[in-house]
């Protein structure tokens, strides 16, 4: 009998939870230019550090307990990234600056150190990503890692929602240089396909953007914004949204308003989380695994 775990496998036994997607590795072990090693990372989303509400009574603690729970991961990740609303919305320019360092200052914490920053519309709407800029640097770029492109895109510092005709030419010029059956991840803020519009839960010209990345064969977008687990296919393009690390949001469409989930004293961070994504060379497949906040 085989009596060795894997780390997903160890995960699920744990009670942690967890689902698998076959989506955007198609072909990717018989890729020459895919790299032969397996990895993961994690997502994290929607930390909205600066919040005080009664969603969440323990609004300064769930950012630190997620930092706490990455850094406890028995195999580190290869990096981590932060999907956006890093910190919640303010109109004081000086305190979106505090909040923006304050959270700069937590996930200093963090003992991976490569860590990969999105903003959100709380963190750049308001000034057009300018203290996110300062802060954190550039709002839309690009990394490879082991054989994947990776494309963070900045779909929230236009407050109307645009991704922008600017940054889809960038978009462009970018997925030229890649060959068709190019492994590419996707990161953004808002969802670029309407998931429902009426919540603010789309991009406006989030068609022109998939439009650009679907003639490419292995396509997957990871996301924020909605403050819950959302699995949705555009054609071959799958796109999943992250928890968040604040209070949870209604399923699209299910009340009248876009009110956050109450409190639940006796099932407390319940809805909040992070991820564990990873990308598995001989299966073709990205895993995900969905991981608590935990009182702690």
């Amino acid at each position: 009998m085989n009596e060795t775990i894997d780390r997903r496998d160890f995960l699920k036994l744990a009670g942690l939870g967890g689902v698998v997607f076959a989506s955007g590795l198609a072909g990717y072990a018989n890729s020459a230019r895919a790299a032969a090693d397996d990895f993961y990372f994690v997502q994290l989303s929607d930390s909205h550090w600066g919040f005080e509400g009664p969603p969440n009574p323990d609004a300064k603690g769930t950012l630190k307990k997620a930092v706490a729970a990455v850094n406890a991961l028995a195999e580190p990740p290869d990096f981590i990234v932060f999907t956006g609303d890093l910190t919640h919305i303010t109109e004081d320019a000086r305190e979106r600056r505090k909040r923006l360092s304050e959270f700069k200052d937590i996930v200093g914490e963090l003992k991976v150190k490569n860590v990969r920053f999105m903003p959100g519309e709380h963190d750049a709407s308001l000034d057009q990503g300018k203290a996110f800029q300062e802060i954190f640097g550039a709002t839309h770029y690009t990394f490879d890692h082991k054989g994947v492109h990776f494309i963070a895109l900045d779909n929230v510092s236009d407050p109307r929602a645009f991704v922008g005709d600017e940054q889809l030419q960038w978009l462009s010029a970018d997925l030229e240089k890649l060959p068709k059956d190019a492994n590419i991840v996707v990161f953004t803020h808002r969802p670029l396909f309407d998931l429902y519009p009426q919540w603010d839960w789309a991009t406006r010209d989030g068609a022109k953007t998939i439009d650009l990345l679907l003639p490419h064969a292995n396509v997957t977008v990871f996301y924020g914004h909605i403050h819950q687990e959302n699995h949705h296919m555009t054609g071959h393009i799958a796109h999943h949204s992250a928890k968040s690390l604040m209070f949870p949001l209604p399923a699209p469409g299910s009340q009248p308003k876009r009110d956050p989930v109450p409190w639940d004293p006796a099932h407390p961070y319940q809805g909040l989380g992070f991820r564990d994504v990873e990308a598995e060379v001989a299966k073709n497949e990205f895993a995900i695994v969905e991981l608590p906040v935990q009182k702690g």
